[in-house]
């Protein structure tokens, strides 16, 4: 570079730098004049305190939330990736995780009240609450809520005689009933021979064992061989030890639960089995032999049957339900002639045919629905062909069976706690397939509040009509979770409440005799109570 140039660089640069003298000097002067007219940026006038008081407000109370490990960015904390407190840091955030979940999974030892530890709704009150209602009617064992109180007080003739006549039935005192053990499981299925000569008690288990008991028997003392006397002091366990045990006789005719039977209306030899084991059977008692009538062509195939009823009139038909929701219809007459059609989406836990127009079927279904079906007319093509649809009945909660008596009646028992009796009239007079019932028809006569909780070790509580009553009086039983059996009329009336000495356990399983004033009931642990 030569030094003219230099010069010439050195008087531009001065150049420069006063032109930078001039503008700050110029930019001073613009922002006096402007703060002296009052323009510029000032301090903010404080604000004037209010001149009347007000109270605070009490600060509102905020639930603490639960705080979690609040995660960190490694690289703004100069974390490198990868590195060895890179993962130690994130080993210590799994490990702080990990802990607050299980504290927040861990069990509170301590009372609890439910004001303290409610979370979503209203605000709870002890007193007033919907769950009162439910809670007052659990099971209390042996404590009555009907008995001889109640029947003095009937003030009508006829109401007053039919309770008097029902709650006069004796438990039967041939044997205790903690000692007659029908079958080695628990009861789901029972019912009486219909010969009327003497009581002929039969039940199904879980394990698919079917038990007969003879109730024309009684105890009989026991034949001692010769030995030593013995003393008032020796021990003894029980006076049972004197006296024989019933006679009991068990077959073992399905691998898993006989959950119905029926005596055939036209043979009473012949004896119709269904079980979970996806068959049905025919136990013939006079040539004594059990014959399979149905079950898969598959063997792998799970259709577990709910319950079978013989037609009245037609004695070669046959009618199951299946826990899938279908219903089959079976001519006995010929080899693989059934019927199936799918009337719920879910499990079917009982049905009944009307005994007096046995086309007519009511089926109770886990989708909370009770319905009626006309099988005189059948809709679509073959293979998916349905009865017509006449009614149907939607509950709170699911409906566990549904039963038809002669008069037209369907009761149903249902997990809502109640006993619903629909009443319909002139039934044989529909039209086949051309009668569709409104809901106001389908809404139930009678509802009877009962307490339906079972739970999982009580088999579920089923209202049972006496098929052929000798006073043309339509009565059902149900069992009581207080281990007594209620007997009701249609119209809700309650009867009697059965009970007695020895009776340990829930007899949840009730049937009447088809005729005779006779009732059974089992239990869970296999036992028999029978009043007579």
């Amino acid at each position: 570079m030569t030094k003219k140039e230099s010069i010439e660089l050195s008087e531009y640069e001065r150049q420069r730098q006063e032109n930078i003298a001039q503008r700050d000097k110029l930019l001073k002067k613009l922002a006096l004049d402007a703060s002296s007219a009052g323009l510029g940026p000032g301090q903010k006038p404080k604000p004037a305190k209010p001149t009347t008081s007000h109270k605070k407000k009490p600060a509102v109370k905020r639930v603490k939330e639960e705080v979690l490990p609040r995660r960190t960015s490694s690289r703004i904390a100069g974390i490198e990736a990868d590195s060895e407190v890179a993962k130690r840091k994130a080993e210590e955030e799994y490990v702080a995780v990990q802990e607050a979940a299980r504290v927040k999974r861990q069990r509170i030892s301590g009372p609890l009240d439910l004001s303290e530890v409610q979370v979503a709704g209203k605000g709870w009150d002890k007193n007033e609450n919907f769950l009162v209602d439910v809670v007052s009617r659990g099971a209390q064992p042996y404590e009555r809520t009907f008995g001889d109180e109640e029947v003095k007080e009937t003030t009508d003739k006829e109401l007053r005689a039919l309770r008097e006549k029902m709650s006069g039935l004796e438990l039967y005192d041939g044997f205790e009933p903690n000692r007659i053990k029908i079958t080695p499981e628990r009861i789901y299925s029972l019912g009486f021979h219909p010969t009327a000569s003497k009581p002929l008690v039969f039940a199904g288990d879980k394990l698919g064992n079917l038990g007969l008991f003879d109730a024309s028997q009684s105890s009989q003392p026991k034949k001692r061989s010769p030995g030593p006397i013995k003393t008032e002091d020796a021990d003894s366990d029980s006076d049972d030890e004197d006296t024989s045990d019933p006679n009991i006789t068990t077959f073992h005719l399905h691998t898993r639960t006989i959950s119905s039977f029926q005596f055939s209306p036209h043979n009473p030899s012949h004896l119709y089995t269904s079980s979970y084991d996806s068959s049905l059977r025919l136990l013939d008692l006079t040539a004594s032999s059990s014959t399979e009538i149905h079950a898969p062509a598959d063997p792998s195939l799970d259709e577990p049957i709910s319950g079978v009823e013989m037609d009245p009139q037609t004695p070669h038909l046959l009618y199951f339900s299946r826990l899938d929701g279908h219903v089959g219809r079976i001519d006995t007459r010929a080899a693989n002639s059934v019927d199936i059609f799918a009337l719920s989406e879910k499990k079917i836990g009982g049905f009944s045919l009307n005994p007096s127009v046995p086309h007519f079927i009511a089926t109770a279904s886990l989708d909370r629905t009770m319905r009626i079906w006309d099988l005189r007319k059948l809709s679509g093509k073959k293979g998916e062909q349905l009865p017509a649809l006449c009614g149907e009945h939607e509950s709170r909660l699911s409906v566990s069976h549904a039963a038809f008596n002669a008069a037209g009646q369907v009761a149903t028992a249902s997990y809502d706690d109640t006993v619903k009796i629909h009443t319909f009239e002139d039934m044989g007079a529909w039209k086949a397939g051309g009668r569709e019932l409104t809901a106001k028809e389908m809404q139930p006569s009678t509802v009877v509040r009962h307490n339906n909780q079972t739970g999982r070790w009580v088999t579920i509580l089923r209202a049972q009509w006496q098929l052929h009553p000798s006073d043309n009086v339509q009565r059902f039983c149900i069992g009581n979770m207080n281990r007594f059996v209620d007997i009701y009329t249609s119209n809700g009336e309650q009867l009697a409440q059965l009970g007695g000495e020895g009776i340990t356990a829930v007899p949840a399983v009730a049937q009447f005799h088809p005729t005779n004033d006779w009732v059974a009931a089992g239990t869970a642990s296999g036992k028999l109570c029978l009043w007579m």
